[in-house]
């Protein structure tokens, strides 16, 4: 009975020590939770959070965009050199983008250089990659960076064409562990540069969707440009940039700044935003492109979110009597978040007689500016805090009446597809649309 009642003891010892040794793992476990959540809530608002404003107040208006200090002040604060004798052709849609660009490619004597934030599968990336890896196989270095976030869904066929070729195929901040504080700062840049002398850039992506002429809601509205002259080293310095600090390679040379050469007569200028410095020189160049403005100002937009400084920045335009004309997407939009967003804070805009246009056929993408009928900017940038502050963007900014013209032209013909908005539409909106706009604006930020 003893050695029962002691055996009995002993096991009940065993199952306290267990239950102990247990709950000892039991609150390991937990504690590991509560830091693993905490860890995840961290880099969730390391991402989510802006860095602190350097531009706290609009940008007064000094002169207009005709002025010659416009050009010189320009220059200095957004950190972008002018250059003169450059020729700009603009592209509209992919019926005329991607051939040009695939004729640029398939002319490469040297070097290719890529960058893009949207690289996705279809006929599109798969006429591309073909083009690149044929080059490559001819003795042309081929580089091509796409952001990780922008070409998930990319068919790693797709890569091997190229990687099998030659080509020099690298994902921009890709996500790992040591990376997690910058998951949302990508590049949304669109750069091609060939043999250091022909430049493409706008607002056009490797994908499916910008086939043919924004006919319908499968054929998206854009606009792409074709830039040669001596702008176009900046280009590849932009590119050399981003590749620096992807692969460590440093890009150097005739085979990527060959001697410049003129080749029109534009005075043109790149801007660079880029995370985690420089991205106020974006913000800075757009708000001072608003404040030169004396007659007319155009915007085209994708993604029009301007924060409260921007927004000032175009109201204080119509208290000078500028007339403003903003073009958007309409409910065709890629984003609906975006649009809803955007659309809260119309009501300023359309107070003070801000004419705003919902563009009708298809999804409008086009990120351009005009001011007046002297300069004309377009790029990867959008009006929003996203372009502004987290991504990085490539925008130029093109001095001369001619080509101004020919912007202006353009966007009066997307107007004729386009849809005013009137402030009493606006003000009618029923009280869930109102509800969940303004829902959508509370993530301006990341917007």
């Amino acid at each position: 009975m003893k050695s029962q009642g002691f055996g009995a003891s002993l096991a009940v010892k065993k199952a306290i020590a267990a239950g102990r040794k247990a709950g000892f793992w039991l609150d390991i476990l937990k504690y590991l939770a509560v830091a693993i959540l905490a860890g995840v809530v961290t880099l969730a608002a390391v991402n989510v959070t802006p860095e602190p404003r350097a531009i706290r107040t609009i940008v007064p208006h000094r002169f207009d965009a005709a002025d010659p200090q416009f050009v010189r002040s320009m220059s200095s604060y957004s950190q972008g050199q002018m250059f003169e004798r450059n020729a700009v052709r603009t592209l509209v849609n992919g019926d005329e983008i991607f051939p040009a660009m695939l004729q640029a490619i398939g002319a490469a004597q040297a070097s290719v250089d890529m960058e893009t934030y949207i690289y996705w599968s279809g006929s599109v990336g798969y006429a591309f990659a073909t083009a690149l890896a044929a080059k490559a196989r001819e003795g042309v270095e081929v580089r091509v960076l796409v952001d990780w976030l922008g070409s998930l869904p990319f068919d790693e066929k797709l890569i091997h064409i190229m990687t099998g070729a030659g080509v020099r195929f690298q994902r921009y901040r890709p996500i790992y562990w040591y990376t997690l504080d910058r998951v949302n700062n990508r590049t949304h840049r669109k750069l091609l540069i060939v043999d250091g002398r022909v430049a493409f850039t706008g607002g056009v992506g490797i994908a499916d969707n910008w086939l043919g002429n924004a006919r319908n809601p499968n054929e998206w509205r854009d606009t792409h440009y074709q830039i040669q002259g001596p702008s176009v080293a900046a280009f590849q310095a932009a590119f050399a940039e981003n590749w620096l600090e992807t692969v460590g390679e440093t890009l150097q040379g005739e085979m990527f700044y060959p001697p410049p050469e003129p080749a029109g007569a534009l005075g043109a200028q790149l801007i660079l935003s880029s995370q985690p410095n420089g991205s106020e020189d974006m913000e800075l160049m757009m708000l001072a492109a608003i404040a030169a403005a004396k007659d007319h100002l155009r915007i085209g937009m994708a993604y029009f979110v301007p924060d409260e400084i921007a927004l000032q920045q175009i109201l204080d335009a119509r208290k000078r009597g500028v007339i403003v004309d903003v073009i958007v997407p309409n409910w065709l939009t890629d984003v609906p978040i975006v649009r809803k967003g955007s659309r809260y804070f119309w009501g300023q805009l359309l107070e003070a007689g801000v004419r705003i246009y919902e563009f009708q056929p298809t999804m409008y993408h086009p990120k351009l500016l005009i001011v007046d009928d002297v300069w004309a900017s377009f790029g990867s940038a959008n009006l929003d805090e996203r372009s502004l502050r987290l991504n990085d963007e490539a925008t130029l900014n093109v001095y001369g009446r001619d080509f101004a013209q020919t912007q202006i032209d353009l966007f009066n013909e997307d107007l004729k597809r386009s849809r005013q908005i009137s402030l009493a539409e606006w003000q009618a909106r029923p009280m869930s649309e109102k509800v969940t706009d303004w829902l959508a604006s509370r993530l301006h930020t990341q917007l």
